[in-house]
């Protein structure tokens, strides 16, 4: 799946036959059509209604962000057909037992994720000693399936996220440091990588929950909230930390990203400039493009893909009852 990510601010994009024409001062590119799976817009890019009618009838799924990176809205064909789906969804979502079962196996894999991400690190940094942290997300772990409530499991999860969080924070290793989790805004450059990044992957959730046949509004461990995609939000829950979190890691560590591509506000906000978001961009694009062998599926896959194979998973969980198996990071 190839995406075209349109961040020149200012630029007119237009369709010529089968392309899409951008311009942007003196710069023009053209993009075939038939080579464009998925659009991102980010700021003020124009589309014309000939390049929108162009994305709707080629059925490109196009996302809008705004240019601090927080998700506008998307614009798509006609609504998945499946429909006897998402009544099986409704139904699902108001059963006394059913969210509480799928979202244990949500939490689940993300602590495990968490934990694995964890190991990994001390793995390739013996010096480091998280041994009481990973013994605290166990116990976390050990919690899941005593939860009787909706409630008391994100309780769980949201302790298990500070203390993963605190730990992530030792694990960057270079002169930009991360301290704890902040965002709305983000209040350091990791923070910004952050939250650029997981708006990206709920915006790929939303698409793929949508395109399978689900509502993304009703989900089942994020409750009902209004203008929220909950079930997308769930879905990404699985793959924070084997996707963004190790991207940031590696992008920090790395010193693929410096101080020149983020700046500071005065309301404290920390975010990526222009130069830094297309940087950021094209390795995002390469972490979720890569083709890898993957234990969870034991086919060579990518992480765009198993995020819809998440999505039909859970499509036949809630259709035919299968047990929902949540995705693990890989070690």
């Amino acid at each position: 799946m190839t995406t075209l990510y349109l961040t020149e601010q200012g630029a007119t994009v237009r369709r010529e036959n089968e392309r899409l024409i951008v311009k942007n001062g003196d710069e023009t590119r053209e993009i075939p059509l038939i080579k464009i799976d998925r659009v991102v817009v980010l700021g003020r890019v124009h589309l014309t209604t000939g390049a929108v009618n162009a994305l709707l009838q080629m059925g490109i799924d196009t996302t809008f962000l705004s240019g601090r990176g927080q998700l506008r809205g998307r614009l798509t064909a006609i609504e998945s057909k499946n429909a006897p789906l998402r009544l099986k969804q409704y139904e699902c979502a108001m059963d006394p037992d059913f969210p509480l079962t799928v979202a244990r196996h949500i939490v689940t894999g993300k602590i495990t994720s968490s934990m694995r991400v964890i190991l990994r690190y001390s793995r390739n940094h013996p010096e480091v000693d998280f041994q009481a942290q990973l013994r605290e997300l166990e116990r976390a772990l050990l919690s899941v399936p005593r939860a009787e409530t909706l409630d008391g499991l994100r309780g769980v999860e949201g302790h298990a996220a500070a203390v993963y969080f605190h730990t992530l924070g030792h694990m960057f290793t270079g002169p930009m440091r991360f301290q704890k989790r902040t965002r709305r805004p983000p209040r350091d450059p990791v923070n910004a990588v952050l939250s650029f990044g997981y708006t990206l992957l709920t915006a790929e959730a939303i698409g793929v929950v949508t395109a399978v046949g689900f509502d993304p509004y009703i989900g089942f461990f994020h409750g009902l909230e209004y203008g929220r995609c909950s079930l997308a939000l769930d879905l990404v829950e699985e793959f924070r930390a084997a996707t963004i979190d190790r991207l940031a890691l590696t992008l920090f560590n790395n010193k693929v990203l410096s101080e020149g591509d983020f700046r500071r506000l005065d309301d404290g906000g920390v975010w990526l400039v222009e130069e830094g978001k297309k940087r950021f961009l094209r390795e995002y694009e390469r972490m979720m493009s890569r083709k890898f062998v993957s234990r969870h599926t034991g086919h060579r896959t990518t992480f765009r893909r198993l995020v819809l194979g998440q999505a039909e998973r859970l499509a036949r969980t809630v259709s035919f009852n299968e047990e929902y198996v949540p995705y693990v990071a890989e070690h």
